[in-house]
C-alpha cells in the first residue's frame, strides 16, 4: 500500500473578483467594469510575496491581457481580519481608478489622496491609508558590512557595489565618497549578533 502526503495551504476565505466588483459599485461608481469585465485583473499572489500587502501595475507583459493587474498578497492577509483584505484592494483600485479612469501616473499623490478621503469618509468598515501597518515576517540579513576605518558593523540583506560608511565619509572627507571608506561585506551568523 503506497501512502500518498497531501501538502494543504490555506486557501483565502473570500475569492476576489465579487468583492472587486461590491468596492466597485460603492466607491468607484462602477468605471473600473466595462460591459460586465473588469478593466483590471484582481488576484492573489503565488505566496512569494511576503513584504508587501498588493500591488497595481500596468503594461503590455502584464498577466490577463488587460494590461493592468491587482495582486493581493496572500501570505501578509490571510492570516488577517477581512478589513484588512477590503483595505488593500480599495487602495490598490484607488491606483487603477487614477490610472485608467482620470489617466495620470501618480502614485500617491493628490488625486490618489482626495479618492482615499472620500471612501474612508463614505464608510466604517475599513479604513484605506498610503502605507499598510500589517505584521510581515522579517528575513534575517545575509551580510555584515564592515568599515575598514572605523570598524562598524551594520546588518544587510544583499551586497552592495561601491557602498562606503557614511560616518567616515563625513569624518574624515568633508563628506564626500571615498575609496578608503568602501565596506568590506562579510557573511552573516546568527551568533555574531
Amino acid at each position: 500500500m503506497t501512502l500518498v502526503r497531501l501538502q494543504v495551504c490555506a486557501l483565502p476565505l473570500l475569492p476576489l473578483l465579487p468583492l472587486f466588483h461590491r468596492l466597485n459599485r460603492e466607491h468607484f461608481d462602477g468605471v473600473l467594469v466595462r460591459s460586465g469585465q473588469p478593466r483590471v485583473s484582481v488576484r492573489w499572489s503565488d505566496g512569494r510575496m511576503s513584504r508587501t500587502a498588493g500591488f497595481y501595475r500596468r503594461g503590455p507583459a502584464v498577466q490577463g491581457g488587460r494590461g493592468c493587474e491587482i495582486v493581493l498578497s496572500r501570505p501578509v492577509l490571510e492570516v488577517l481580519p477581512q478589513e484588512a483584505m477590503e483595505s488593500t484592494l480599495c487602495h490598490e483600485m484607488i491606483h487603477a481608478w487614477v490610472d485608467l479612469e482620470l489617466r495620470s501616473r501618480e502614485v500617491h499623490g493628490p488625486l490618489f489622496r482626495q479618492r482615499m478621503a472620500v471612501i474612508n469618509a463614505s464608510q466604517n468598515r475599513f479604513q484605506v491609508s498610503v502605507r499598510h501597518r500589517f505584521p510581515v515576517p522579517t528575513k534575517p540579513p545575509r551580510w555584515w558590512a564592515v568599515c575598514p576605518q572605523c570598524q562598524r558593523r551594520s546588518p544587510y540583506r544583499r551586497r552592495l557595489r561601491n557602498a562606503a560608511c557614511r560616518i567616515c565619509c563625513d569624518v574624515h572627507h568633508g563628506g564626500r565618497w571615498h575609496p578608503s571608506c568602501l565596506l568590506r561585506f562579510e557573511p552573516f551568523e546568527q551568533s555574531s549578533l
